[in-house]
């Protein structure tokens, strides 16, 4: 019973974002389930893919109390319950694909599965949750402040703290979570150093807007830079008291 112009622009939507982060991968066909919930994201907007404000907005009725996007603590508790910590190439080897998608079909209904056991499955869907937010969790208009200081370990603190609210709540979350890995005992296990954990996470924090490929390549260079120096430098401690 919906207008046509509803499934129009949503559709339109849609596409944009899949000319930017590519259709979805999998060896396997959509399943009826996945169809019918993509369907029912027209009215229901999808966990992933949309805004932080969004997502606060649509988890108000379930957890008023949450400061912090229910999607994004789940899913990192997920990787620690299973031992990400002590798993070699965690965030860096990608877990199944297919398993992925089915994962990410649950969570989008408030689910998260007993039967987890490959701790690279929910890493895998946290890195395509912070890549597929509308707006990167580091706003565009603070892109070049960020690759600007990208070896000065005060400035890029310092860039933390002009980010909205919501940003820096959210941002800081993700940094105290890989200063766990980033602990010298997790490092020994994991072979996932402070520069290689960067180097992972960065693109999903980050947007270059530029289409010059010289641009791209060394400014990928100061992101992953600028979030090492917030890994090491920037303190997260107060965050233990809001989850």
């Amino acid at each position: 019973g919906l207008p046509i112009s509803t499934y129009a622009k949503y559709c339109y939507r849609k596409l944009q974002k899949v000319a930017i982060t590519g259709g979805k991968k999998g060896l396997r066909k959509p399943t009826v389930e996945e169809i019918m919930h993509a369907r029912n994201a027209i009215l229901t907007p999808s966990l992933f893919g949309s805004s932080l404000e969004e997502i606060m907005l649509r988890q108000q009725d379930m957890y008023p109390g949450n400061k912090l996007p229910w999607v994004q603590t789940q899913l990192s508790q997920q990787v620690l319950a299973l031992g990400g910590e002590q798993t070699e190439g965690i965030f860096r080897i990608p877990g199944d694909i297919d398993e992925v998608n089915a994962l990410k079909l649950q969570v989008d209904q408030w689910r998260i599965p007993s039967s987890l056991s490959d701790p690279n499955i929910p890493a895998s869907l946290l890195k395509l949750w912070y890549r597929e937010l509308e707006e990167p969790v580091i706003p565009q208009q603070f892109y070049k402040e960020c690759i600007s200081n990208y070896e000065n370990p005060d400035a890029a603190v310092a860039v933390v703290q002009l980010l909205p609210e919501l940003n820096r709540l959210v941002l800081c979350y993700l940094i105290h979570f890989l200063q766990i890995f980033a602990q010298p005992s997790n490092v020994g296990r994991t072979k996932m150093d402070v520069n290689n954990l960067a180097m992972v996470m960065a693109p999903n924090c980050l947007r270059c807007q530029s289409d010059d490929p010289r641009v791209i390549f060394e400014n990928t260079r100061k992101e992953m830079s600028f979030l090492r120096m917030l890994i090491v430098h920037l303190d997260t401690s107060f965050i233990k008291g809001l989850v």
